[in-house]
This record gives C-alpha cells, structure tokens and sequence, in this order.
C-alpha cells in the first residue's frame, strides 16, 4: 500500500497488461520529473498527488514529495512527483522536465530547474512576468476558464489545470487521470469537476503557447 506521510509517498507500479495510451510531448519518457509550485491555497499538494495517483495508473513507478507551511505564511511551496518505467532509487527532484506554477514567486523561483527541453505551464492570471527559457511555455488563465465552465474556481480551478496539463505534455494517460479524479472527487461535486476536467483536457496547447522572441 502506498505510505503518505509529512513529506509525500512511494508507490510502485499498479495493474500489468497494455499501458494507457500517452500521446504528448513527455508521453515516451521513461523517467520524468515533475513540480507544482504555488501558495498554500492553490492546491499544489493536491495536483501532486493526483498526477502521482493517476501515474500509477499506467502502471509506472512513482515518487511524490511536497513542502509545507510556506504558503501558510504568505509565501509559496512545491509537490514534486517522479514517474518512471524502473524502480524509483532517489525521490528527491534536482531538475524538471515540467514545471506547472501558478504564482509569480513560484515561476521566478524554480524555472531555473527546468531542463533546456522542458516544459512550463504557468497560471497567466498570475504570472505577469513569466520566465524565459530554452524549452516551451504555455499560459493559460485557468481560474477564469474554470469559473466560465462550471461558475466557480474553488476546487473545479485545481482539475481544470490537471487536465490542461495532461493535455499538452502527455505525462500521464487521459484514462488514468479521469479515472483518478472522478475516486478522488467529494460527493456531490463529481459533475462539476468532471466539467473542469473535460475543459482542460480540451484546450488546444497551440493557442496557449507563449514566445519570447
């Protein structure tokens, strides 16, 4: 069984048989490394265990740490989870292959861990200055579109960004995450969220795409 404690949890691989389809950018990496970075009410801790739990899914090792208390106090934490095909020797992140941040402090702070071909995926409402460097970026403003989907932000902001993010890096199946996200749903709340998801899951990444040219 998985053991979640203060600092995250170790899980290895779930199911055998064909894997869940990936299509993506990051679907045919067999070992990535993955940080949500915001305030303590953004949800990150959450984002992390849910791609972490959806991973697993497709049958892959996973490693999921997380920060505490920064967000508390007004500054920003991080959920780090790693994926890969082989059992998982050291759980802690040094680089990133993507990097979802959703406040300014967040983008500013740890683009610097991005590798040259990764990722970065920010929230545009609040990353006014997002960073430059060598790989893609993409903003989306996802509180407002998750507000025009279901007409709240609350939790249906925090599905909607998962399944934005599954949709242009492929880091883990759609299947997985659906499934993931509709066990981990409150009751009562799983047509909303469902709605959210199918937003993100739907953007088009070219029309989210930033460039620093």
């Amino acid at each position: 069984m998985s053991e979640i404690t203060a600092s995250g949890f170790s899980q290895p691989a779930i199911g055998t048989g064909p894997r869940p389809e990936r299509t993506g950018p990051l679907a045919e990496r067999d070992l990535l490394a993955v940080r949500f970075a915001g305030t303590g009410l953004q949800g990150v801790i959450l984002m992390g265990v849910a791609l972490a739990m959806a991973a697993t899914r497709d049958h892959r090792y996973v490693a999921q740490t997380q920060t505490y208390g920064l967000g508390e106090r007004g500054g920003y934490g991080h959920s780090d989870v790693i994926i890969s095909d082989l059992p998982i020797d050291y759980p802690e992140l040094e680089t990133a292959d993507l990097l979802v941040a959703l406040c300014q402090d967040a983008a500013t702070g740890y683009a610097g861990l991005l590798r040259p071909e990764g990722i970065l995926v920010y929230d545009s409402e609040n990353v006014t200055e997002p960073p430059a460097f060598a790989g893609s970026a993409f903003g989306i403003p996802f509180g407002r579109l998750a507000e025009e989907e279901v007409g709240l932000r609350d939790t249906t902001t925090i599905v909607l960004t998962l399944g934005a993010v599954v949709r242009i890096t492929g880091v883990v199946s759609v299947e997985s995450l659906q499934n993931t996200m509709l066990g981990m749903a409150v009751a009562g709340t799983e047509d909303a969220n469902m709605r959210a998801l199918a937003r993100g899951l739907a953007l088009e990444p070219d029309e989210w795409r930033r460039s620093y040219e």
